[in-house]
């Protein structure tokens, strides 16, 4: 295992009993920080988007 990538914070996020399995069925072995770090980004993404148009502000860039 390498150093992680620079601009990266470690940050422990625990899965319900099972959950980690679930993912790595579905997306293969050693990929599931990417598959998390996809998925959080996504929906921070969409939840700021969500509070703009909620607030009459434009999207930020």
């Amino acid at each position: 295992m390498g150093r992680p990538p620079l601009g990266v914070k470690t940050t422990v996020v625990r899965l319900p009993e099972g959950l980690a399995e679930r993912i790595d069925d579905l997306i293969g072995p050693n990929r599931r920080a990417q598959f998390i770090r996809k998925l959080v980004e996504k929906e921070v993404q969409r939840m700021e988007t969500e509070r703009e148009a909620k607030s009459g502000r434009p999207p930020s860039t």
